[in-house]
């Protein structure tokens, strides 16, 4: 159960860097169409959604309980939301001629391209689905862990066997 704990940490952690790289990129982005009034809004505002909803989400179940692990239903929920996320900017990068998308050698953050800063939201986008849908996996497994019967002595039996 240890081992689970520290895992969930470093998860939610990830989680949390990965939405608030991504929400910090997406706001800047939507500062540009507020200006320019050029790009995506529908997905800026649906990316920017989920990754607030994300930080928030991440930082609340930063903290180490024990009830944190049972909330899988919801971290499968924003997987999906996540790789949802991604899938539009990468439709987005596709149609706005800013070369393959998996071609990671324009991100810079520094310099004023967006297409970089579009592609860092993607990559950012596609490692917080993945760091969720682990999420996911490690509460599905804790969850069925602990809904396992326990004898007396301490070993696992079935339900149906009183006696061994």
């Amino acid at each position: 159960m240890l081992f689970s704990r520290i895992v969930s940490v470093f998860l939610r952690f990830g989680e949390f860097v990965c939405a608030g790289v991504v929400l910090g990129l997406m706001a800047h982005l939507l500062h540009k169409y507020d200006h320019t009034h050029t790009g995506p809004l529908a997905r800026e505002i649906y990316t920017i959604t989920v990754a607030a909803l994300s930080t928030l989400f991440a930082l609340v179940w930063l903290i180490p309980t024990k009830r944190n692990l049972l909330h899988y239903p919801f971290d499968l929920l924003l997987s999906v939301a996540w790789f949802a996320a991604f899938a539009v900017l990468v439709d987005y990068i596709r149609k706005a001629n800013c070369g393959y998308f998996f071609y990671w050698g324009d991100i810079s953050v520094r310099n004023h391209s967006s297409c970089g800063q579009w592609k860092a939201a993607e990559a950012f986008s596609f490692i917080a689905a993945c760091f969720w849908f682990v999420s996911f996996l490690l509460g599905v497994w804790v969850y069925h862990k602990l809904s396992e019967p326990v004898g007396t002595d301490g070993s696992r039996r079935r339900w149906h066997r009183s006696r061994p």
